[in-house]
């Protein structure tokens, strides 16, 4: 069994700009800074857990914005993240099923954020040491407005990515 969170491992979120103002926002990858996890790869009893503080995702970068995110600007995201998208809300994992597939792991389990909960299959993969993978999540699905500006003009969209990137024990 593995116990990964940020001493060891990467937890990030992938968010994408749209609308006609696009060009103003940035694509942004967060990173989540308290998360613990356990992995159990055991045969026949695999299994994998995971819980996320929402109120610790960092700005590590913003992409394609007009110009470059200033300080004040990665405070104001992260203000906006905590007190108007996901509120303090406990996010959770549970696998149901986790199945070794030709150079990795198709797993299966429910993903709940705050009080909504939803069935959720990724596929892992395993190369160089390292487990990689990503989930695609659709927040209007557990109940969160995407985020909007300017009158709705710049928004996030709704399907975001969930990144995992950690050592193999």
């Amino acid at each position: 069994m593995s116990n990964l969170g940020p001493h060891n491992a990467n937890l990030q979120v992938k968010t994408y700009r749209q609308g006609i103002a696009q060009k103003v926002g940035h694509d942004l990858i967060l990173d989540v800074t308290r998360w613990e996890a356990t992995v159990n790869l055991a045969n026949g009893s695999s299994a994998m857990t995971l819980d996320c503080d929402s109120s610790s995702l960092e700005v590590r970068e913003g992409l394609h914005g007009a110009k470059p995110l200033s300080d004040k600007d990665r405070v104001e995201i992260g203000k906006n993240i905590d007190d108007k998208i996901l509120k303090g809300q406990p996010i959770s994992f549970r696998s149901t099923s986790v199945k070794p597939v030709d150079g990795g792991l198709a797993v299966q389990g429910e993903l709940k954020i705050g009080d909504a909960s939803r069935p959720v299959e990724f596929d892992l993969d395993i190369g160089g040491g390292r487990v990689t993978g990503t989930v695609p999540v659709v927040q209007s699905e557990y109940g969160i407005k995407p985020f909007k500006a300017l009158m709705g003009a710049l928004k996030v969209r709704d399907d975001i990515e969930i990144v995992i990137d950690a050592p193999l024990a």
